[in-house]
């Protein structure tokens, strides 16, 4: 490893566009391995980890919990790992996504439903209020 790609956390943050606190969370919670440091103090990031930041921030991009990119280091970690255990992660990663998708289409479809109930102006009943209360037809998505 050369010098010359080995960088501070100022930069990594600047290249990958995260927050130097985000970076230094990352390291306590373990998903990014103690850096070395310079004799002042300095962290200082290889190839390696700029890699490991870089996976670490295109997983929450695409969603990933915490817990679910540790599972996935820890199958990377070990370098002995098959494509189809971080198929079977991904997939049950898709499912989840799938399903927020389906509850946040009954959602919308149920605020629209109210939405459209609602004549506006300056009425005292309101059917948006009466819902959240409980008391509409579209109380229950």
């Amino acid at each position: 490893m050369t010098a010359s790609k080995i960088i501070k956390r100022g930069k990594l943050a600047k290249q990958s566009g995260c927050n130097l606190e985000t970076i230094r969370y990352y390291e306590k919670i373990g998903l990014l391995k103690p850096p070395e440091r310079t004799a002042s103090g300095h962290r200082l990031y290889s190839p390696g980890d700029q890699a490991r930041l870089g996976f670490i921030l295109r997983g929450r991009d695409l969603g990933f919990s915490i817990e679910e990119l540790k599972s996935l280091f820890s199958l990377v970690d070990s370098h002995d790992y098959s494509c189809g255990e971080v198929q079977d992660l991904t997939s049950n990663h898709l499912a989840s996504v799938r399903s927020k998708i389906a509850d946040l289409r009954r959602l919308e479809q149920t605020l629209a439903e109210v939405s459209a109930r609602c004549e506006g102006g300056n009425v005292p009943e309101c059917p948006i209020i009466d819902t959240l209360f409980g008391r509409g037809p579209a109380a229950r998505p």
